[in-house]
């Protein structure tokens, strides 16, 4: 997907605004990213995560056991996670392939649902480490992600802010040993 990114951007003689990267008003667009953000941890964490993993059991979060209690293993994951996870997953997801789908639908308010469903489909089944409600759990945050996209197309920078900082604090209580 990055090389494919990588093309574009090239091709495009490496104009970022393409993508909904450019300059922005920093304490908005972080006013933005803590409400979306709280609004995320609210409808998923409190509301619809426990809801899936009654029916299919708890999110599958082994493969970040080596972060429970570790200072070292918590502050190296947190910078490759802003790199990989906050800015890398909403440029190709939300930036790239969100953007892409919904022009070659038309462009559309439809067919900016269309492409956010699909997205967050694949988003989810990248997932696929976490489980079934891993998956689940993670393409419905992909949905709000998103939407989010959508009403900021030309700030990617709240979405990679959005995520980034509701990593921290999934990851944050991973560290804490309190995930539950």
């Amino acid at each position: 997907g990055f090389f494919v990114i990588l093309l574009t951007i090239w091709a495009i003689k490496w104009d970022w605004s393409y993508f909904g990267i450019q300059r922005n008003p920093f304490v908005k667009t972080l006013l933005k990213s803590l409400f979306y953000t709280l609004l995320i941890i609210l409808v998923n964490d409190v509301l619809f995560q426990p809801a899936i993993e009654l029916f299919y059991g708890e999110t599958d979060l082994t493969a970040l056991e080596g972060i429970k209690g570790n200072l070292v293993n918590y502050l190296v994951f947190m910078l490759i996670m802003w790199v990989v996870a906050a800015f890398g997953e909403e440029f190709l997801y939300r930036g790239y392939m969100t953007k892409r789908l919904a022009i070659i639908f038309g462009n559309t308010q439809k067919s900016w649902a269309v492409a956010i469903i699909i997205s967050s489909v694949v988003f989810g089944f990248a997932h696929l480490y976490q489980g079934v409600s891993g998956i689940i759990t993670t393409g419905f945050v992909a949905l709000i992600f998103g939407a989010i996209f959508y009403k900021n197309q030309e700030n990617l920078w709240v979405g990679i802010f959005t995520h980034g900082i509701y990593d921290v604090f999934g990851i944050t209580l991973i560290f804490l040993d309190k995930e539950r």
